[in-house]
């Protein structure tokens, strides 16, 4: 029989760790297809989310619980408990409630047909307008700059081979997304759908902040387009100069215009100025993460680990 391992992240969820445990309980711990251990990472949450996770560990041996040293970020999380889950396939979930648990019988029988990467696909969100902006443009730039094999719809949810596993886990990779990861492994890849329902307890910490650094991320680990950017707009600024400047050399030369413009002068040099700015800025980005690299830190610490074989 196969083993499946369930993995949830764990970040301020105090409230939904018991109704969450119940739905799984309902739905999922009964099914006669395989067994199951079940993960829960605590990702330096500052309430009392691990106590909680202590107690259902108390009550159920398959439960398995990992608390982090600090908040490392939902991805980082799951590859720390992919890296310690012992099953011959891996599901995520998250423990919001948002991600129906039911959907991981179903990705678990498009595993037994053979596909290495099952994806739970986003058909509609029952969020606010300007969430489901964000998402839907981030997911739409990284499927036609970066990563083509993105789905329309884009996915948190996933079950994944042994095999899988064993590639996340040795790439050792910060500053990323582990759902790029997964598409950028290339393995047999199928797809199911749902609707991602409206958080009901709890308040997300999923905050602009971190959008915009999982976009940031996302785009220089997977593109090559803000590179490209740059030497695209340096040709073009290149190409307008030497062209105005021929333009400045006739009008002296040939029609005796004399050239004048201190002010228009100061707002291009301003310009070029802004744009070797930006430009400066996303090298930077680059540099800083190949220092971060360079540095050989882990990935992730673990504070303590409750439930797994010593």
């Amino acid at each position: 029989m196969s083993k499946l391992s369930i993995i949830i992240p764990v970040y301020y969820n105090e409230q939904n760790i018991p109704f969450l445990f119940d739905k799984l309980n309902e739905e999922i711990f009964s099914n006669p297809a395989y067994e199951h251990e079940l993960i829960f990472v605590d990702d330096g949450s500052g309430d009392n989310s691990y106590g909680e996770l202590l107690k259902l560990q108390s009550q159920d041996s398959s439960v398995k619980v990992i608390k982090l040293s600090r908040n490392f970020g939902s991805h980082t999380a799951i590859l720390a408990g992919l890296t310690y889950a012992t099953g011959d396939c891996a599901t995520v979930i998250s423990a919001d409630l948002q991600d129906p648990p039911e959907i991981i019988n179903r990705m678990f029988e498009k595993w037994k047909s053979g596909n290495k990467v099952v994806l739970a696909v986003r058909e509609d969100r029952e969020e606010s307008f300007t969430q489901k902006l964000f998402s839907n443009t981030y997911y739409k730039m990284m499927k036609r700059y970066a990563l083509p094999n993105m789905p329309e719809g884009g996915f948190d949810c996933f079950l994944i081979d042994r095999k899988v596993i064993t590639i996340l886990t040795s790439i050792e990779e910060k500053n990323t997304t582990l759902m790029g990861q997964i598409l950028w492994c290339g393995f047999k890849t199928e797809k199911i759908y749902y609707i991602r329902k409206e958080r009901e307890i709890g308040k997300s910490r999923w905050t602009l902040a971190k959008k915009i650094k999982l976009f940031i991320d996302s785009f220089l680990a997977f593109s090559y387009v803000p590179i490209r950017f740059m030497s695209l707009l340096g040709v073009i600024i290149s190409l307008l100069s030497f062209l105005t400047g021929i333009v400045l050399i006739i009008n002296k030369l040939i029609i005796g215009v004399n050239v004048q413009g201190w002010t228009s002068l100061m707002v291009l040099f301003l310009f070029i100025a802004g744009i070797q700015m930006i430009m400066m800025g996303i090298i930077g980005e680059y540099l800083w993460r190949n220092m971060d690299e360079a540095r050989k830190r882990p990935v992730f610490i673990i504070d303590e680990k409750v439930g797994f074989h010593k």
